[in-house]
């Protein structure tokens, strides 16, 4: 596993204390199997795996917290989880359980994460996949089912130059 020096994890006071009482950094996280974790922060199985997974995700090349807490929230714990996934149905279905639909150059991370699982192409990153997206989407365009209202009609976002930010 290739580690990344500038990892960033929504670790509680107590985790960073048993961190550094252990000695270990956290670009040196995904060192350890889940098991060892949950012993290192004295967590449990499941907040040592999505500590896991959010360490994992952001390996990719240009995937930080946030959108590593979105595939945590989709309910994915590892990369190859996400290997033969589809960055399209990804995205309607991170809509789907958000309620509203999204940037759409979050579908364009979707499609890098399931590149990266499959290829491990370090090379790429999010707008490499921009004119895919736009392609899928102008031929396919998107599901009936799909929210009506926007991310930045949402509480939580801001609107600027016609872009939300997340």
């Amino acid at each position: 596993m290739k580690s990344k020096k500038n990892i960033k994890l929504p670790l509680s006071d107590i985790e960073k204390a048993n961190l550094r009482k252990n000695k270990i950094k956290i670009a040196n996280i995904l060192d350890f199997a889940t098991d060892e974790l949950e012993a290192l922060l004295n967590a449990t199985t499941e907040r040592a795996k999505e500590v896991y997974a959010l360490a994992e995700f952001q390996t990719v090349p240009s995937v930080g917290i946030k959108f590593a807490e979105d595939l945590v929230f989709l309910g994915y714990y590892s990369l190859n989880e996400l290997k033969q996934k589809d960055g399209a149905k990804l995205t309607d279905e991170y809509e789907q359980k958000k309620g509203y639909w999204i940037d759409p150059c979050v579908e364009d991370q979707f499609r890098l994460v399931v590149n990266f699982a499959n290829t491990n192409d370090t090379k790429k990153t999010w707008w490499d996949f921009t004119e895919e997206r736009k392609r899928f989407r102008t031929e396919n365009g998107y599901p009936k089912s799909r929210p009506q209202k926007a991310w930045f009609e949402t509480l939580g976002y801001e609107r600027k130059d016609n872009k939300g930010s997340r």
